[in-house]
């Protein structure tokens, strides 16, 4: 027996708690940092930047999901920690007006702690639906989990948005601790006896972790793969912890304003995978490196359209422009996720844990130094720039990695499936 559709969107469930709690992190407590309590954006962008650099552990979750076992312990003891790790952050991001250096020791743990939940929960998952779901339906599995995960941030970017204002540290904590605690009940509830009288195809790998790992390198297109991964991430998530700010610093939005922005964002990319995932598997419109391509090139042209506008511009809406820019992340993103999924079984056998480990890791290294860079380029740009003008810069480089995304995605696509099944949810953003 493999997964019945049901059980794939008890699955799709876990994915959508992960990522209402990962926004609240990434988003949220950054803008909290960088405009309330006029810290550098740099400091948001290290501990962010730490939590990916823990998840350098993917490979080794993958492979021990690999190994076969019990991956529903390893799902939700993941999500436990990663909720944990959340309620600290937001405790020491209240601890910051008057006890810095506490608030600073306390949210290198809390960061640590949800690349390390992160990693756990969301690894184990991804190998558990590559080696539980039939192939037939594996496509829109996977499909049908991101969408939730995005649907997921969206929402509660939205409605957290909605009930901060007006900001206290109580009510940050209330809204925080309401998220985990829903999240974790999700889980739990969601993975409750999924794993009895299913079929698990993995089975211990003979070679130890790092031997695996370096064979699964040797492979090209596994390789290739991942660099395009590491270019692509990098612009993907460069405005990450700097658009919140930005809407703050230079539109004037509140707290629950910028909040309610990201979940629009996210709103945006929820059209964009769901447009993608119609046209290119059920009208079967478009090859896999054209969506990529289109997506990556759309998001160039949207960042420079945002940095225009808050340079002195000033024609348009920011919001708009911030849900058209999340329409073609998602275009991208579902596109680069199909890829995913057919190269995920392309080598070695009963080795697609390593592989969405190793993928896993690179989006982890990349979101982490994208973030972090774009954090770091906006602070010194703002040393001898208007904030407009500076942030304008950040998005204006952005934009010019993404176009050269574009141009790798034609060659390391190149002899991809023409129609491309949106795989595999292994590439996420903000985890």
């Amino acid at each position: 027996m493999h997964l019945n559709w049901s059980q794939i969107a008890r699955l799709g469930l876990v994915q959508m708690a992960l990522g209402a709690i990962v926004v609240l992190t990434t988003s949220t407590l950054n803008r909290l940092m960088v405009v309330e309590f006029a810290l550098p954006a740099v400091l948001p962008g290290a501990l962010v930047g730490l939590h990916y650099g823990i998840q350098l552990t993917r490979p080794r979750w993958g492979f021990i999901s690999d190994k076969g076992g019990n991956r529903t312990t390893w799902i939700i003891s993941g999500m436990a920690v990663l909720a944990l790790g959340a309620l600290l952050a937001a405790y020491a991001v209240t601890l910051f007006a008057t006890h810095s250096s506490l608030a600073l020791g306390l949210s290198l743990l809390a960061y640590a702690a949800i690349g390390l939940g992160v990693g756990a929960s969301g690894t184990s998952l991804l190998a558990l639906l590559a080696t539980t779901t039939a192939p037939h339906r594996r496509a829109a599995a996977a499909t049908i989990t991101w969408l939730m995960m995005i649907f997921g941030i969206a929402l509660t970017a939205g409605l957290a948005g909605s009930f901060l204002d007006p900001y206290s540290p109580a009510r940050l904590m209330t809204v925080v601790a309401v998220v985990v605690s829903g999240a974790m009940l999700l889980t739990i509830v969601a993975t409750g006896r999924i794993e009895q009288g299913l079929t698990v195809t993995a089975q211990e790998p003979p070679t130890p972790f790092m031997e695996g790992l370096r064979e699964i390198w040797a492979e090209r297109r596994a390789r290739n793969f991942t660099l395009f991964v590491f270019l692509s991430m990098n612009a993907y998530f460069m405005q990450e912890l700097i658009l919140e700010p930005y809407a703050g610093l230079v539109f004037g939005y509140t707290p629950g304003q910028s909040t309610t922005l990201s979940g629009a964002q996210n709103g945006g990319v929820f059209i964009g995978m769901l447009t993608v995932g119609i046209m290119a598997t059920g009208l079967k419109i478009g090859s896999l490196r054209a969506w990529v391509s289109a997506g990556c090139l759309g998001s160039a042209a949207l960042l420079c359209t945002i940095a225009l506008n808050g340079a002195g511009g000033n024609f348009a809406p920011l919001t708009p422009l911030v849900v058209a820019l999340g329409f073609f992340n998602g275009m991208f993103a579902v596109a680069a996720i199909g890829s995913m999924m057919a190269l995920a079984s392309d080598g070695r056998e009963r080795r697609e844990g390593t592989r969405m480990g190793l993928w896993g890791a690179a989006q982890a290294i990349a979101a982490g130094f994208g973030g972090l860079t774009g954090a770091a380029a906006a602070d010194l740009f703002r040393t001898v720039l208007p904030d407009g003008a500076a942030f304008g810069a950040v998005f204006t480089l952005e934009a010019a990695l993404f176009v050269a995304a574009a141009i790798m995605a034609l060659h390391v696509l190149g002899r991809t499936d023409t129609h491309p099944q949106p795989g595999t949810p292994a590439l996420v953003p903000g985890e």
